[in-house]
């Protein structure tokens, strides 16, 4: 995960973190952190597969800033509160509900 300079975080894969980090710094992606450098490294973790890698990634992308915030501060508590929030939230727009 990077922290941009305007805020907000960006999520992404990647086998070599140093590379793309490097190509994130220097704008070379073209995409998201290009307009919002200087970008640095918040929090990452290897995976045993990539598939692993691409699942946490999708996930991650998913979670509220609350939830980043718990993951980066190591949190467990707090990032467990937050999921069980988003939850309730879900459930009162989506009106109830089952999951099996």
């Amino acid at each position: 995960m990077l922290h941009c300079s305007d805020g907000p975080d960006y999520v992404g894969q990647t086998d070599d973190l140093g590379r793309r980090f490097a190509e994130h710094g220097a704008g070379a992606t073209g995409g998201y952190t290009a307009s919002r450098r200087p970008v640095r490294v918040v929090w990452s973790e290897e995976f045993s597969t990539r598939e692993e890698a691409k699942a946490a990634e999708a996930q991650i992308k998913k979670w509220s800033r609350r939830k980043k915030e718990a993951l980066l501060a190591g949190n467990v508590q707090a990032l467990r509160a937050a999921a069980r929030k988003d939850w309730r939230s879900y459930k009162q727009r989506k009106g109830g509900g089952v999951v099996t």
